[in-house]
Parts: structure tokens; sequence; C-alpha cells
């Protein structure tokens, strides 16, 4: 008589089935790594460019090599907070061109990628100078109403938790609107590259 197996023995054993990765997988899950490790040193500039690293690995490889790190560089675009973040962005996008040089819509989302970076980094500086200057003159009217004066005091404005709060919810209001055209110039690069 044959056997009957429970739904949860016929779950399990196609369970066990999808979690052996064939030698084939395996290899391509190591050369993805092997990109994005590559990109990593890339990033940091212990290398100094893609396609020669790309063009030193074996043929078969060299497909999933890139598609690894294609996948690191367009992580590594992001609104930055500082000048390390945007000279990390430069070089992504650096990246990006080398490993796609015959792209003109590559080079072009790119370009304009930059653009919303730079863009962001001014309007997110203008904001913070706005709001510091605001709540500077808030403080020296305060001072001001309880009869003292703010000659020869240094005001910091940026140490007070008000400010604090009002430029966390302009930061992220700005961050959420600029991300949203990250996101989509990110989409295109990933279609447009493969990644």
């Amino acid at each position: 008589m044959a056997e009957i197996k429970s739904t949860m023995d016929l779950v399990l054993e196609r369970a066990a089935r999808m979690g052996v990765a064939t030698p084939e997988e395996m290899q391509h899950e190591e050369s993805l790594k092997k990109g994005m490790q590559c990109t990593a040193d890339y990033l940091n500039d212990a290398e100094s460019s893609l396609p020669d690293i790309l063009g030193k690995q074996e043929a078969s490889q060299q497909e999933a090599v890139r598609k690894g790190m294609l996948a690191s560089l367009l992580r590594n675009l992001f609104l930055p907070r500082d000048e390390v973040g945007t000279k990390r962005i430069d070089r992504a996008v650096r990246g990006l061109l080398e490993l796609n040089p015959h792209a003109p819509d590559v080079a072009a989302a790119c370009q304009e990628l930059q653009s919303i970076v730079r863009q962001y980094a001014q309007h997110r500086q203008q904001l913070y100078d706005q709001l510091k200057e605001q709540m500077r003159m808030q403080i020296e009217q305060l001072l001001m109403r309880k009869g003292l004066s703010s000659d020869g005091m240094h005001i910091d404005p940026t140490m007070e938790p008000q400010f604090k709060e009002q430029w966390s919810r302009l930061e992220m209001d700005l961050d959420r609107q600029y991300g949203q055209a990250l996101e989509q110039f990110k989409t295109q690069l990933t279609e447009w590259t493969g990644a």
C-alpha cells in the first residue's frame, strides 16, 4: 500500500530540495560577492579601474562579477551628508561609467543623478543655515524681552532641542523629496546596466 505523506512531510522535503544549491549557483554567488568586494576596494581607492579588475577574472565568471560590481555601485548612490559621502558617490558614478563606456543613456542618467546630489547638498545647507539664523534671532529676541543683551555672547542655536527637532523634520522632508528622485534614477540605471 502506498505511503500517504502529510502536508508537513511534503513541505519539509520541498524545503530541503530548495535549500541545496547547485555548484553553478554557488559559483555564481561567489562571483557576485567577489564583484562586490572588488567594488568596495575601488570605492575606498585601493583599486584604480573596475574594467581592469574585471578583465583579470575568468571569462566564465566575468558576467557575474560585473553584476556584483554594478549592484555594489548602485548601493553607493545615496544622499550625502558630507564631503566624504559626496566623494564616494562621485567614485561610484565613475565606476558605473567605466563599466558602461558605450552607453549614452547611462552617462546622461549619471550626470543627472550627480546634479540631483549637488542640488540636495546645496538645498540642505541652505535650509540648515536659514534655520540656524532663525533660531539665533529668536534667542536674541527672548533675551531682549528679559532685558538681557546678546552682545559679546556666543549663541549656538544648534545646541537647542527645538533646533534639533525642527532640523530633523526639515531634513526628513528634504530626504523624502530628493530620495524619490534618486530612487527613480537608480531604478533606471539598474535596468540599463543589467545589474
